[in-house]
């Protein structure tokens, strides 16, 4: 597993540490929770795809769906940490009982939902798949425009997180939205030259699948795996966001 970390300037009164996975596709890597004890950030940030959901067509999925019980014990961990938001991603496919024993572990569930946390008001932008057929190659559906209306109305800090990378450049580049935490590329699957060869909802060399983008757009490359192909000069990436209030500082 890898770390990354940036610093970047917010108009926060103190400096903030967050750490965002995303893709963990019901895998721990090892180290990771060990890693989150040492460092205790402020806050804990999943950008969707905790679960690995395959099947297209199933109201209870999750019902006989092994794994599930280890993210939970997963999520107890974490918040016994810092504080944990989550969002879902298009494998997050979650009954009403599914999502109450998310919340039961402590974690902050956010579907198209928003908290007030200090500075902060963290959003969770959810996946506009919901239950359609999924496709590799196919346009990313839309996600609940309403709900980014009203939440970039918000005041305070504003951090979203959107599992998709995609949403960026056609829904939220032009939103008053402070920052926008990203995951679902695993950072092009294979990594050639410094860039990912593939990502879906964008196809063969895609812009948006590691790094920092524009200071506000964070992507995590993933922690998981959930198809055959293997990551490629692309290790699972554990990422730590530091928020100063000082102003610029070059990232790292």
């Amino acid at each position: 597993m890898k770390i990354t970390e940036y610093t970047l300037s917010a108009p926060l009164s103190r400096p903030h540490t967050v750490a965002l996975l995303s893709d963990l596709h019901t895998r721990v890597p090892k180290g990771l929770v060990a890693s989150l004890r040492e460092r205790r950030p402020d806050l804990i940030a999943i950008a969707g795809d905790l679960i690995d959901f395959h099947t297209e067509d199933s109201e209870h999925a999750l019902c006989s769906f092994e794994g599930f019980e280890t993210m939970l014990d997963l999520l107890r961990r974490l918040s016994s940490i810092a504080p944990v938001y989550y969002a879902g991603g298009n494998h997050d496919i979650l009954g009403p009982e599914h999502k109450q024993a998310v919340l039961k572990t402590g974690t902050h569930f956010l579907d198209n939902e928003a908290e007030r946390r200090g500075e902060f008001v963290i959003g969770g932008l959810s996946s506009g798949y919901g239950r359609l057929p999924q496709s590799r190659w196919a346009k990313t559906p839309p996600p609940d425009l309403g709900f980014l209306d009203r939440f970039e109305k918000q005041n305070g800090f504003k951090l979203l997180l959107s599992h998709h990378p995609e949403y960026y450049p056609l829904y939220l580049k032009d939103r008053k939205i402070n920052l926008i935490f990203s995951g679902h590329a695993h950072g092009g699957q294979w990594r050639i030259f410094g860039r990912g060869l593939f990502a879906p909802g964008q196809g063969l060399f895609p812009r948006y699948t590691a790094g920092v983008h524009e200071d506000r757009l964070v992507i995590s490359r993933g922690l998981g795996n959930h198809t055959i192909i293997p990551r490629l000069f692309n290790p699972p990436e554990l990422v730590y966001v530091l928020l100063s209030p000082k102003g610029p500082i070059p990232r790292r």
